[in-house]
Order: structure tokens, then C-alpha cells, then sequence
């Protein structure tokens, strides 16, 4: 007999869900009915209405209580010191270039700013370079090692060292200190004409600066806070008083605390995800992202999935995607959920990572970030070579064979402190492994353009502002006050990050310096519309670095190349802010990477 047809799936899925809610299911989303029913479950809130527009949650739910809670002369001498002497590097490096030695150039034997260093703290050298290095200071004293030297063997521009460092960024510089403090002959080559990286200082007038680059530091990155002590370089807050600003759909309201009072359910959606990303992050091994429990499933995912899936208002999404934008300067369509996870780990925790007090935003140097690179500078003098581009490294059975423009460098190991994408470009004799390279080509660097206003003062603050400003809108989604530590000039810190930072970017700049001042007159007024002067920084055009904050993973990357990341290769060692197991990306980082490559290269020497 004829049996009556089928009805589809779908028809069945309409019938009792509604065509709405059959599409969604069809296309990988909860209809909204069971999504609030499941959220109402997680909080313990009874919702009425289309878009959760009036909640009213429980007092027992847990993250219901956790939502409330949620919505709560620097330089002087030294520096003209500095660079007067890497000036005077610099045109030794040129005048070799031309063969002229000139009455600069260095004497056979090289320099040693050793006797520079600071004061009586240094002579055993053991806390001068972090725990990872203390016990390899001591067995590697100057006069206890055969074969590791304590002179740099220059001859016009060519060098011979025990170790060579490849950029002198934070991590560089550290590694280089902690090589000499342990008795080993170090050259250091760097392709700009500065020394710092990606942190700069910015002069402002009046001895004041500001930072185009990285610039902060929180209470648990104890490697900087040490290094910064060790060198007399002081912090102080940032302002962080009054209100903040949100804009939202088209409005400004103010809020204390870091996550804005955008109604009970967006304040519980946020804490929820919160929590379960912190709970998935402890899961994350340090040293081998790779090994996590369920690695392939969380490495398959990007973040913009998993916040499809986890986090159940409109509301919450845009907060946690902005939040994204504003540490990994990318879209959470471009990164790998197990990155993420990693990274929150390596940080403490998502809270760790996106406050101000009590985060990573917390504190400033006086004086600019840069001038810990420029104190690390003077200590190791003319074992710097700037305008030093490296584009060949060779290796065979005696060591290392660094090739810059016009300069020539061999030693027994190297470290090379460029990010792994820059790493990529350089040419390897023999060619890096498959899987080495594999790995540059997948951790691209992060786009952000820095950009700063410049007032005759503050004004904001006499207003009740903090100068910290969020938009939906954009395209400055995040602002700081930036003014130095005396408040005067007034300075407003705006972030381009993400696809607003890939977009305006191919901007003229007037055009971009237009569409800013026009962020920060909407969040502070007519006063913001007329600054003094303007400053920015596109990093993602800076020629040796292409990008900031930092190089990010995307999909498979962490579980196919990630043991590739900080493994020697012959005599070759990898440091950088991208290689450190804790505060990954961050200047602490930096430090911790500089340090565990100089001790890979002692070891090695011994």
C-alpha cells in the first residue's frame, strides 16, 4: 500500500520552532527561545522579552552575582648620552662600510663596557639576569671557562664573539647583558638606527614623552618590574579616576570598572563566558599548548565560533569582541581558540589581560618604556652595531655565520630575537627544516596604529573622566589618558586595532588623523576636536617589525608547528616576546625570553 510522504527535517524543525528558528538550526545556531531557556538555566534569571530587555536575575544564581560584581626630565643626560654614543656606533659601522676606518673606529680586542656598569649591585652578576640565569652567571665567571671569552674580537667590520644576538629590542638586550654578565663575548646587531623594538619614545616638548609603542606594565610581570628596579627606572598609575565612556547604539554613557553596565543579562553573559574561557585556559600547558586536552578540537576552532556558540547575548559578543580586537590587535575570526586559551593563560586570566588597575594596563614608566632599552644600551656600548640589517645566516661544524649590510659576524651560537614571521624572511645556509619555516609562515603579526592627541591640559579630568573610552562604533574603539606622570600636556591615547586599523591604514593620513579627532570629539566633547599637535604610529608599516602588538596563531597552527617555536636549531636559539611561556606577547615576555635563551646559549658554550 502507499505510505503517506515523509515531512523533511526541516518542515519538522519549522513546525515546532517557526521558520526563524529552523533556519537558525539549519545554519549552526540556537533559536533564540533555547538559548534564553539555556541562559536563564546558567544564571538563574527569569527572562521576559525579545532581546533579554528586562531581566531580572535571581540573587542565588552564581554568575548572576558574578555580573553585578563585573560592573564595578625623565631622560636628561642619559638619553643624549646614549644616543650620542650609538651615533658614534652607527658612523663607525659607515665608515667601514666605505673602508675608512677613521679615528672612531674601534681597536682590535672591541670595547668593554664592563666598566660601565651599574654600581656594586653587578660584580657577581648573579642578580643581574633572572632566576632562569642566576646558578649559569656563577659556572660561567669569566675566569672559570675555557673557551668562552671575555673580548669581543673586532676587525673593522667584521666581528667575532662567543654569541651573537640578532636585534636589539627588550629581549635582545637582555639576552646580550646576561651573556656578558656571565663572562661571554657578545656582538649585538640591529637593523634600525635605535635600540628599543617595538617600544619608542615619543618627545612631546619640555623633556616629556610619550610611547608610540609598548608602554605598560601590570603587578605580575615580576621579570620587567626586577629589570626595570635593577636599571632605576621608576612607574607610575595610569589615570585611571572617574568615569569611563562607553558609545553605544548611538549613545554615550558612563560606567565605573572595566565591563559597562549594558543591563543584568549582558553583564552575566560576559562573567559566564569569562569564566568558562579562564576554566578552559588552566587546562592549557605553558610549555606545550599542544598537549591540552582536546588540543585538535579547541586548535579547529577560532574564537568568533566558540563566541557564536557560548555567549548568548547581542550585547556580550560586541564586548568580548572588542576585548579581543584590543589585546591581539586581530579579529576573533583570525585567531585559534586554543591560542587564545593559551595566551589568557599565560596572562593569569582574561581579567588579568583587559584591566587597567589591578591588569596589565596598570602602571607607566617614567621617563617612556624605551628608556629601559637605552639603560641596557649604555651597559653594553659599542657591542652594538646599528644599521645592521641581518639577511644571511650560515651555519656549519665551528658555529654561526651572521651576514648583515656591511657587516660580518661569527661566533660559536646565536640568538635571534626577531618575531617568527621576520624570522621567515632571513636566508638560511643550510635552509631551516620544512616545519621551522612552515611555522613563520602561520604566526602573522597583529595591525595596530597608536595614536595620540596632544592637549594644553587634561580637561577631561576636571569633567569627572578618566580619558578611558570604548565604542561600538569605532573606528577608535579604545582610548587612555596619556598624559606624563605631571598631567600637563593633556594627552589622549587612541587605538586603531583589527580590520579599523587594516582599513584607515590605506588612508592619507590627514584623512585618518580626521576620522580620530572625530572619535575622540564624540566621547570628550568640542575640546577634543582641536588638538595642539597629533602623533601616530602605523607598526604594521614600520619596515623591521610589520606589525603589532604581537604574532598570533591561527587555526592548526599551535598542534601542527608549535614545538617548532622556541626549539634550538643547531646553533641557533629563538627569543622574543612571541616565544615566552609567561606574559606572551607582552615587554615581560620579552625579558623572560631574552633570559632563557642566554642560558640555552651558556649551556651550550660550556
Amino acid at each position: 500500500m502507499d505510505l503517506p510522504a515523509r515531512r523533511p527535517a526541516s518542515t519538522l524543525v519549522e513546525g515546532r520552532l517557526g521558520r526563524a528558528g529552523a533556519r537558525r538550526q539549519r545554519l549552526g545556531r540556537r533559536p533564540r527561545g533555547l538559548a534564553r531557556a539555556r541562559l536563564a538555566r546558567l544564571l538563574g534569571a527569569r527572562l521576559r522579552g525579545p532581546g533579554f530587555r528586562g531581566p531580572r536575575l535571581r540573587a542565588g544564581g552564581l554568575l548572576a552575582r558574578q555580573g553585578e560584581a563585573f560592573a564595578r626630565d625623565p631622560l636628561g643626560d642619559l638619553r643624549r648620552g646614549v644616543v650620542e654614543q650609538l651615533a658614534e656606533n652607527r658612523d663607525d659601522h659607515r665608515r667601514h662600510r666605505r673602508g675608512d676606518r677613521g679615528p672612531g673606529a674601534p681597536e682590535e680586542g672591541g670595547h668593554d663596557g664592563g666598566d660601565r656598569r651599574r654600581g656594586a649591585r653587578d660584580q657577581d652578576g648573579a642578580d643581574r639576569v633572572g632566576p632562569l640565569l642566576a646558578g649559569a652567571a656563577s659556572a660561567h665567571a669569566p675566569e672559570g671557562k675555557e673557551g668562552i671569552r671575555s673580548k669581543l674580537v673586532t676587525n673593522g667590520a667584521s666581528y667575532e664573539a662567543d654569541v651573537v644576538v640578532v636585534g636589539a629590542g627588550l629581549a635582545g638586550l637582555v639576552a646580550a647583558r646576561a651573556l656578558v654578565a656571565a663572562g661571554a663575548s657578545v656582538v649585538v646587531l640591529e637593523a634600525r638606527d635605535r635600540v628599543g623594538g617595538r617600544t619608542l619614545n615619543e618627545p612631546i616638548g619640555n623633556g616629556e614623552v610619550v610611547e608610540v609603542g609598548g608602554q605598560w606594565i601590570g603587578p605580575t610581570q615580576h621579570r620587567l618590574a626586577a629589570l626595570a628596579t635593577e636599571l632605576g627606572v621608576e612607574t607610575f598609575p595610569t589615570y585611571d579616576e572617574g568615569d569611563n565612556v562607553i558609545e553605544w547604539e548611538g549613545s554615550l554613557r558612563r560606567y565605573r570598572g572595566t565591563i559597562p553596565r549594558l543591563g543584568p543579562a549582558v553583564l552575566a553573559d560576559v562573567a559566564q563566558a569569562q569564566w568558562k574561557l579562564n576554566r578552559l585556559a588552566k587546562r592549557v600547558p605553558l610549555e606545550e599548548p599542544w598537549r591540552a586536552r582536546g588540543a585538535e578540537r579547541l586548535d579547529s576552532q577560532t574564537v568568533w565560533s566558540w563566541l557564536r556558540r557560548n555567549v548568548y547575548t547581542k550585547g556580550a559578543r560586541s564586548l568580548l569582541e572588542l576585548g579581543t580586537e584590543a589585546v591581539w590587535a586581530a579579529e576573533p575570526a583570525d585567531l585559534s581558540l586554543l591560542h587564545l586559551l593559551f595566551y589568557i593563560n599565560s596572562a593569569g586570566g582574561f581579567e588579568s589581560l583587559l584591566d587597567t588597575g589591578g591588569g596589565a594596563q596598570q602602571d607607566r614608566f617614567v621617563g617612556g618604556s624605551q628608556l629601559i632599552s637605552l639603560r641596557l644600551a649604555e651597559e653594553l656600548g659599542k657591542r652594538i652595531v646599528l644599521d645592521a640589517p641581518v639577511h644571511t645566516v650560515r651555519q656549519d661544524d665551528d658555529g654561526v655565520e651572521i651576514v648583515a649590510d656591511g657587516v660580518l659576524a661569527r661566533a660559536r651560537r646565536a640568538v635571534i630575537t626577531l618575531p617568527p614571521t621576520l624570522c621567515g624572511r632571513l636566508e638560511y645556509d643550510p635552509p631551516l627544516p620544512g616545519y621551522r619555516d612552515q611555522l613563520t609562515q602561520r604566526m602573522p603579526q597583529g595591525a595596530v596604529i597608536k595614536t595620540m592627541a596632544v592637549y594644553g591640559e587634561p580637561f577631561w579630568r576636571a569633567e569627572g573622566l578618566s580619558g578611558q573610552a570604548t565604542s561600538q562604533d569605532g573606528p577608535v574603539r579604545l582610548t587612555f589618558d596619556n598624559s606624563p606622570p605631571g598631567g600637563s600636556p593633556g594627552v589622549l591615547l587612541g587605538f586603531l586595532e583589527g580590520r579599523f586599523a587594516r582599513e584607515l591604514g590605506r588612508l592619507e593620513p590627514d584623512v585618518r588623523r580626521a576620522r580620530v579627532v572625530d572619535c575622540l570629539t564624540r566621547f570628550f566633547g568640542p575640546r577634543a576636536a582641536e588638538p595642539d599637535a597629533y602623533i601616530e604610529r602605523s607598526w604594521a608599516d614600520e619596515r623591521w617589525t610589520r606589525g603589532c602588538y604581537g604574532c598570533y596563531m591561527p587555526t592548526g597552527a599551535w598542534t601542527a608547528y608549535g614545538d617548532a617555536l622556541r626549539a634550538p636549531l643547531g646553533s641557533l636559539h629563538w627569543a622574543g616576546a612571541e616565544t615566552a611561556t609567561v606574559w606572551n606577547g607582552y615587554m615581560d615576555g620579552a625579558v623572560s625570553s631574552g633570559e632563557r635563551a642566554a642560558g640555552e646559549a651558556l649551556a651550550a658554550l660550556a
